[in-house]
């Protein structure tokens, strides 16, 4: 992975100086849907900062590299997972690659009743539960998480008949606040949400931490302006942020 402190101290410099250079300019960034809400007000603090317009595109992980793959011209990906931007880094879309986030699969429901079980695993068991929403395993890292932990569970096969896949983590969450589905896998910054409030969940520690890199396209239209926006999610704002929504 590419270091990027040098990067940092110029960046925390800019930062602090009453103008940017970079000012009424933008950068597009291709966001993974379970960061959706943290990366909205760490773009905020970071346009008020620098100027900088923050054009953000939110789907999943898969879809995201899939469009990247076919010309799509981002600035800087986030992605859900290490796999896709090691593969851009291969492929030479970009030159290198870091973590900004450490994410953790959780199972929520909008019915409170739900989290009376033991565990998540007697919650799932139950005969009333007979939707399941998971992002899709494929595209999604959250949806490959939480598919790994029914499996370590010894329940994947057994609940195929009741697992709705969803087309990311953000889509998941949707269907369990809705009540389309009995209980969802979301990811824990959903927790954070004024729609979580109604309902409970399960921490899933089966499920494996994901592990969420970024990178920068090498010929990115603003490549000065991601590079910024790169130390800025380093920053000490940008982190308290990222720990409110339960990252790490």
């Amino acid at each position: 992975m590419k270091n990027y402190r040098i990067i940092v101290a110029f960046a925390l410099i800019i930062l602090m100086s009453p103008f940017s250079a970079l000012a009424q300019e933008k950068i597009s960034v291709a966001v993974a849907a379970n960061f959706i809400s943290a990366f909205k007000e760490i773009a905020a603090d970071f346009e008020t900062k620098t100027g900088v317009k923050v054009e953000a595109t939110f789907s999943s992980t898969g879809n995201l590299y899939n469009q990247i793959k076919n010309g799509a011209p981002y600035d800087m990906f986030l992605s859900a997972d290490e796999q896709r931007p090691d593969r851009l880094q291969k492929e030479a879309w970009t030159e290198g690659t870091f973590i900004y986030a450490r994410g953790q699969a959780i199972l929520w429901s909008a019915n409170k009743d739900f989290c009376k079980a033991a565990t998540w695993q007697d919650a799932l068991k139950s005969n009333q539960i007979k939707k399941i929403a998971i992002a899709n395993p494929v595209t999604a890292p959250y949806g490959a998480a939480a598919k790994a932990a029914l499996q370590k569970a010894g329940l994947w096969d057994a609940l195929q008949s009741k697992v709705v896949n969803a087309q990311d983590i953000a889509q998941s969450f949707q269907y369990a606040t809705t009540s389309a589905v009995d209980a969802g896998f979301c990811a824990r910054s959903a927790t954070v949400s004024p729609q979580a409030a109604s309902g409970c969940f399960y921490n899933v520690p089966e499920a494996p931490d994901i592990v969420q890199a970024a990178c920068i396209a090498k010929n990115a239209k603003n490549k000065k302006g991601a590079e910024l926006f790169a130390a800025f999610l380093s920053s000490e704002h940008a982190v308290q942020i990222k720990a409110k929504y339960g990252y790490r």
